[in-house]
């Protein structure tokens, strides 16, 4: 019988192209059934691809999707300098950012059940290329900046729009009229205080707007038909909102349901507006294990040295019956003066982490001159850097924040992770010289500083344990240690 070598190897590709097809379904499978979760371990952490992990970021905007020039590079210099947290909201006020739908051609007017396909690609481009890179995006669903007065309005940049440029404003649709929805066409709506802007209480539980809500929930169904295909996905409902939380318990649930409709799993917090967390809509939020997963704590940045901390200690304390990740997707510290400046903004990123936060990410650097927070620039990589030295080096996992085992320290001096037996890693905002309690950890240790405006680790010095050690640091500004026995390999 005569071979026909031409259907042996028609037939050999077909099958090695269905393996090789089958094995990267099995790939995504895998990708999506681990990728972001609840660390076990220790739930007041993340853990990514069944590690646990810290996530340390900065960018130079919020809405990173919404500015493609140099996106890729952007996201090369986080991942080089140790980052791995971008947030994203789903914004487009800024001057040149596309929104969400197209316009109809015959009268200039937006259309709400037409997409502008530009936006949905650049969103997918960036969770793309965070996936390629182990970048944790958390997403910002509704960001009130883009649906309130605008920020240009108040001194926030030039150029920035608001609700005056929205496509759900009545009068730049085609879909609605403000009589039949009750949204105003032109109205000073401020983010600061609470009020009854209508595209806010569109649910039944609320003012029940169906004609405006359906065209809500098929932007977060084009969202979620993206980002749901992503493992390295938050999800925040609202930056800094003081709107009824009803709205964000509706989009928790919505996000929710069609996640498990496709067999996922997703993470979900809100945020609010208040930094004083004992106030009862924050409290509220702190004790909704139905319908959120993680708390982000950023308004807390407006506190300042070692109150800053102590509010970390305070919520993770009210949250111990049930740990679950304290995020901080924006940490102020910029040249506008109600944000502490610069300096107290790197020490606020250092605090977080020392007092047990799962994350710590710089705010953005614009839009103004009078800027909000440190971003990606210099300073910030280098800050990210050494955060990630620390965090390769020691279980901050297997460590809780300890002060107790500090003597002769002043407020806000000193700062303590403790992993007794094991080892204790201290940080220094301003130099500085402290007792440590060394009993739990009997014969040599091993004192290593980290020094953190350089990004280097100084050599090993000798030490004695089961006694208080004095520690000081080699110089002035912002230093870290390591404490642990002598001829331990580093932990991770």
């Amino acid at each position: 019988m005569q071979v026909n070598f031409k259907y042996l190897i028609f037939w050999a590709a077909a099958i090695f192209l269905l393996v090789g097809m089958s094995g990267c379904r099995n790939t995504a499978s895998r990708a999506s059934q681990q990728g972001i979760g609840i660390y076990a371990g220790n739930p007041y952490y993340w853990e990514y691809n069944g590690k646990p992990v810290l996530l340390l970021g900065g960018s130079h905007e919020d809405n990173l999707f919404n500015h493609p020039e140099g996106l890729e590079q952007h996201l090369d210099l986080l991942a080089a300098s140790g980052g791995n947290y971008l947030r994203n909201t789903m914004s487009s006020r800024n001057p040149g950012n596309p929104w969400a739908f197209k316009k109809d051609g015959e009268t200039g007017l937006y259309d709400l059940r037409q997409w502008n396909e530009e936006y949905w690609n650049r969103f997918e481009d960036l969770l793309r290329l965070s996936y390629k890179r182990d970048i944790i995006v958390q997403i910002e669903v509704w960001d009130p900046w883009d649906f309130f007065r605008s920020e240009a309005a108040m001194g926030f940049g030039d150029g920035n729009v608001g609700w005056e440029s929205c496509p759900f404003n009545p009068v730049l649709n085609i879909n609605y009229t403000s009589e039949e929805t009750g949204l105003e066409e032109v109205v000073d709506y401020t983010v600061h205080t609470p009020n009854r802007h209508m595209f806010f209480q569109t649910p039944a539980e609320l003012a029940d707007i169906p004609k405006v809500r359906k065209y809500q929930e098929a932007l977060v169904e084009k969202m979620l038909s993206i980002s749901l295909n992503y493992p390295n996905v938050l999800y925040n409902i609202r930056n800094e909102c003081r709107e009824a939380a009803e709205w964000a318990r509706y989009w928790a649930n919505f996000i929710r349901k069609h996640a498990e409709g496709q067999g996922k799993k997703v993470y979900i917090t809100d945020m609010r507006r208040s930094e004083d967390f004992s106030t009862p809509e924050q409290i509220d939020l702190l004790n909704d294990r139905v319908h959120f997963d993680f708390v982000d704590i950023s308004q807390n940045s407006h506190y300042r040295g070692q109150e800053h901390y102590d509010q970390v200690i305070e919520i993770r304390h009210h949250v111990s019956g049930h740990p679950i990740p304290l995020n901080n997707v924006k940490i102020y510290g910029g040249t506008s003066g109600w944000t502490g400046g610069v300096e107290e903004g790197t020490r606020r990123f250092w605090r977080n982490i020392f007092a047990g936060a799962a994350s710590a990410r710089f705010h953005r650097e614009g839009p103004s001159e009078n800027f909000f927070g440190v971003g990606l620039n210099e300073l910030a990589k280098t800050h990210i850097r050494s955060a990630r030295m620390l965090s390769e080096m020691v279980n901050i996992f297997d460590a809780r924040p300890d002060n107790s085992v500090l003597g002769d320290r002043s407020a806000d001096e000193a700062f303590c992770l403790a992993s007794p037996g094991k080892e204790y890693t201290l940080y220094f905002p301003a130099g500085g010289e402290v007792l440590l309690d060394l009993g739990s950890i009997q014969g040599d240790v091993e004192i290593v500083w980290l020094d953190i405006l350089n990004s280097r680790w100084l050599d090993v010095e000798p030490g004695k344990g089961g006694e208080q050690s004095r520690l000081s640091t080699p110089g002035e500004g912002q230093w870290a240690a390591v404490i642990r026995p002598a001829g331990i390999p580093g932990s991770n």
